[in-house]
């Protein structure tokens, strides 16, 4: 492990990864203070040990590294270029360390507008889960030279337990958007396999079992595959935010000229779920979709 150099970090967004990623960082000795619009995330936040944030511009002026991890590109377009944004009180040099899941099109004119002001843009989505995000082992997708990943290892060393250096500028977000919709479009294709699956009286036990001992097993499939069909719709990774990153792949493939038969079909699926009123509920909340449109639910027997 890389020697840790005291950085002061500014962290924005306390949300499922956010806490746990700021928590790691104050247990772990890092200098970390925090912000979020939940002041009660705050509060525990300071139970680990972050010192807590006045405002996103005063906590800019103030640190070596701003890192948000926040809802959309939208939203972190608002913070750091809109009213007061954060970027004009940046100390030239700083680094705006961008966790939140983006569009393609986002990171490309972050980048810019950083450089124009002589501050340093580090794209990093993560991936895994807000429970990984607990332990201190998310994954780091970092696109840029070599020399920003070193500066920046030591950080992320405090909440990751891998980092992927992906390649250059613009790769990591690239990749996270495809990991995600790949993701997505699995947990809507299984979610709708249940659904049908319920709908002809299947044994829910067997389907799930034999599905995940074949070809249809995945990742998704053992994190929530059987949460699905206990019911439990915990937010991990909420249905609002699968929309948002399927939005910005499908709308990533729009402009590189390439056909989304599948990516618009997924975005649609999530898109009707939420518009049901489920996009609050975790990912997996797609099938009450299904299962609206037909009466039917998928669960499995105590």
């Amino acid at each position: 492990m890389a020697e840790h150099v005291a950085k002061k970090i500014a962290f924005i967004g306390l949300g499922g990864m956010g806490r746990g990623v700021v928590k790691n960082i104050a247990l772990k000795g890092g200098d970390v203070t925090a912000l979020d619009l939940d002041d009660e995330k705050v509060t525990e936040a300071e139970g680990f040990g972050a010192k807590r944030g006045s405002s996103p511009s005063e906590m800019a002026a103030d640190c070596d590294v701003f890192a948000v991890c926040i809802t959309t590109a939208e939203a972190v377009q608002d913070m750091a270029l809109g009213a007061n944004g954060v970027l004009d009180h940046m100390k030239k040099g700083a680094i705006f360390l961008d966790h939140t899941t983006v569009s393609v099109a986002h990171v490309e004119k972050m980048r810019s507008e950083c450089e124009l002001r002589g501050i340093r843009y580090c794209e990093g989505p993560m991936t895994r889960t807000p429970i990984h995000a607990d332990r201190g082992e998310v994954n780091i997708l970092f696109g840029g030279d070599e020399e920003l990943l070193e500066e920046l290892r030591p950080t992320f060393e405090f909440y990751a337990e891998n980092i992927f250096h992906v390649g250059p500028a613009g790769h990591a977000i690239r990749l996270k958007l495809i990991h995600n919709f790949i993701a997505f479009a699995n947990v809507a294709a299984f979610c709708e396999g249940f659904a049908l699956a319920a709908h002809e009286g299947l044994d829910m036990s067997k389907v799930i079992g034999i599905i995940s001992a074949a070809g249809g097993k995945s990742g998704m499939m053992d994190l929530y595959g059987e949460k699905t069909l206990k019911r439990d719709f915990t937010p991990y990774m909420s249905l609002a935010n699968a929309q948002k990153d399927v939005r910005y792949y499908t709308e990533w493939l729009s402009s590189a000229g390439l056909p989304g038969f599948m990516a618009d079909s997924v975005h649609q699926t999530y898109a009707l779920a939420s518009i049901m009123g489920h996009g609050e509920e975790g990912c997996t909340a797609v099938i009450k979709a299904y299962e609206d449109l037909t009466g039917v639910v998928a669960r499995l027997e105590e």
